[in-house]
């Protein structure tokens, strides 16, 4: 590497959160100062609330339901197949006598 063109890294630049909350991380700059950190964020305190205005969450599991119940009664290819050969087979018979 060359000397003289990286910035001096501080192995104990100061982080000060708006909340009052600080630590220590390693950086390019001394002192840090954030809007967030990990002791105020919502996500990590678990205040944080979820808006479902538009009721995305229920409208997709509604058509989740609706679609599983429709596969509970669907028949299958196998099913079908046999009952075509089958009507296939009587229609035969009726129309050769």
């Amino acid at each position: 590497m060359k000397k003289e063109i990286h910035p001096k890294y501080y192995s104990d630049a100061k982080v000060t959160c708006a909340c009052g909350n600080s630590f220590k991380v390693g950086s390019t700059q001394k002192e840090l100062k954030v809007e967030i950190c990990s002791m105020c964020h919502p996500f990590y305190t678990g205040k944080q609330k979820l808006v479902d205005s538009a009721r995305r969450v229920e409208k997709f599991q509604a058509r989740a339901a609706k679609q599983k119940g429709a596969a509970a009664t669907r028949k299958g290819k196998k099913v079908k197949t046999a009952k075509r050969a089958k009507a296939k087979k009587t229609t035969t018979k009726t129309t050769s006598k």
